[in-house]
């Protein structure tokens, strides 16, 4: 404790905020009690404003604030850093950005709208950046679509979407196009998301891009209630993520776990218990037994004879807790309230 204490008294009085970067985690979790945390971030706050890329520090010493339920005090963090450099339209976009990722990480979404408007202004009267500019409409519409205000967001990607593809910016065209195709998804729209996806996939692109494109393309399937082909569609998806990285390998995962208990909740037990061998075969691991598992479960909550006692053969294979805790909740039978009137 005292080495690191010494190493982050001197990184504090040298204001090097790479360096207090480096320390964050081990010291902040060396301090016990709630005061002298707070006191703490205080000190850092006043130190990281100064510096000249303070966004990464800023980024977790928010995190704590958040933690200590006072979301306030980091984004306050942000709008200090705004306000000085306002004087450097370059510097101050930056800010503003940083400032609007802030509000939208931690759940602000009319906070990050009001924000990226000022950014907008901004790039539109004085920089003049015009990808910039589409990246900041992306990201206003993205916002809107979370507060449900699908049209709106439907509007600003479709600007944004215009621009890239003016500059032959394909990475971020084909973005644009997964994001008005999700957008018109929810506007419930399937053949006009369906069009757009097509024409995603139709491109070269990354496999991020094409896992996100199979993830849409099932939302599209899900609604049309043609859950085979949705199935599919997430497999698919599920393929390339193991290739890419552990983060996109887990959103898809997980959100074939959520599609997944969708269809328990609606009993559409023969769909799931038919389409889980697809998924078994791709593991070697306990994986395998977790998928084999749940076709089971499918098949005893569908009064099928001898599944029960499958299911708790293959459970008993299971050696992953997080996956167990997945079967352990689903094959709780559902409470229901029946009221006579």
């Amino acid at each position: 404790m005292t080495d690191i204490k010494v190493e982050w008294e001197k990184a504090l009085s040298e204001k090097n905020c790479e360096r207090l970067l480096e320390l964050f985690d081990d010291y902040i979790d060396s301090i016990e009690s709630e005061e002298e945390l707070r006191n703490e971030l205080k000190r850092l706050g006043e130190v990281a404003v100064e510096c000249e890329e303070p966004y990464d520090l800023l980024h977790e010493i928010a995190h704590v604030y958040a933690h200590l339920d006072d979301v306030e005090g980091g984004i306050g963090l942000y709008k200090k850093v705004a306000e000085a450099r306002k004087g450097d339209p370059e510097e101050y976009a930056t800010a503003l950005y940083y400032l609007a990722d802030a509000y939208e990480h931690f759940g602000m979404p009319e906070k990050a709208i009001e924000t990226y408007k000022e950014l907008l202004r901004l790039e539109e009267e004085v920089l003049k950046n015009e990808r910039e500019i589409a990246l900041t409409l992306a990201n206003m519409a993205v916002n809107h679509d979370e507060l449900g205000e699908t049209e709106k967001a439907i509007e600003l990607m479709e600007r944004a979407r215009e621009i890239f593809e003016r500059l032959g910016d394909e990475k971020n065209h084909l973005i644009s196009l997964l994001d008005l195709a999700h957008f018109r998804y929810e506007a419930g729209d399937y053949d006009a998301a369906e069009a757009l996806i097509n024409e995603v996939l139709r491109n070269p692109r990354e496999n991020e891009i094409e896992i996100n494109a199979k993830l849409v393309e099932a939302e599209i399937h899900a609604g049309r209630e043609d859950y085979d082909k949705a199935f599919r569609a997430i497999r698919d998806a599920l393929v390339k993520a193991i290739n890419v990285s552990d983060d996109v390998f887990g959103l898809v995962f997980d959100t074939l776990v959520e599609f997944i208990e969708g269809l328990f909740n609606e009993e559409a037990y023969e769909t799931v218990a038919k389409n889980m061998e697809a998924f078994a075969e791709l593991f070697e691991d306990d994986t395998d037994y977790f998928f084999r598992a749940i076709a089971e479960l499918a098949r005893w909550k569908a009064g099928e004879e001898g599944a029960k006692k499958r299911f708790e053969e293959l459970y008993s294979k299971v050696e992953n807790e997080e996956l167990r805790s997945i079967l352990d909740e689903w094959k709780r039978p559902k409470l229901s309230l029946s009221l006579g009137l």
